[in-house]
């Protein structure tokens, strides 16, 4: 199978894979972008006790901050899945603002990314329509990872 799709091996472009066999395998996917980001947990707890509800509604939207309330490890799981979901659109947070990203839960407490503003506009010009979202806190730390289709 490797052969099938053009690489090299055993040579100095042995990570080269020729493009013309990738466009046409049964299993390559086109827009695919993936972003991670791990927050410290008391960072997030320090600039929510220094900065207060100002932080919250600077950040996370209504219902983030009504799913999760101001709980630092929720918070900061939050946190992460916005900067992974920023660096899945290759832009980080500036282009892309906070509120343009909005992590929210089903009945079943599963993440999901619902996108705004200029993020959806950046989503929808890379053609990347479907969201699977990680999180996960222990241990003082929270993960996020994306992966964009």
């Amino acid at each position: 199978m490797i052969a099938d799709l053009g690489l090299r091996i055993g040579s100095s472009e042995s990570a080269h894979m020729n493009e013309d066999a990738i466009r046409h395998s049964s299993f390559a996917i086109r827009n695919l972008s993936v972003g991670v980001d791990l927050v410290e947990v008391r960072r997030v707890t320090l600039i929510a006790q220094r900065y207060g509800e100002r932080f919250g509604r600077r950040v996370f939207t209504e219902r983030e901050l009504a799913d999760c309330g101001m709980r630092a490890e929720s918070l900061a799981a939050r946190w992460a899945a916005k900067e992974a979901v920023a660096k899945a659109l290759g832009t980080g947070f500036g282009p892309v603002g906070y509120l343009d990203i909005e992590v929210v839960q089903d009945e079943a407490r599963c993440p999901h990314v619902h996108l705004h503003g200029r993020a959806a506009a950046l989503a929808e010009a890379l053609g990347l329509t479907r969201w699977a979202l990680s999180i996960s806190h222990d241990g003082g730390m929270a993960i996020a990872f994306v992966v964009a289709t």
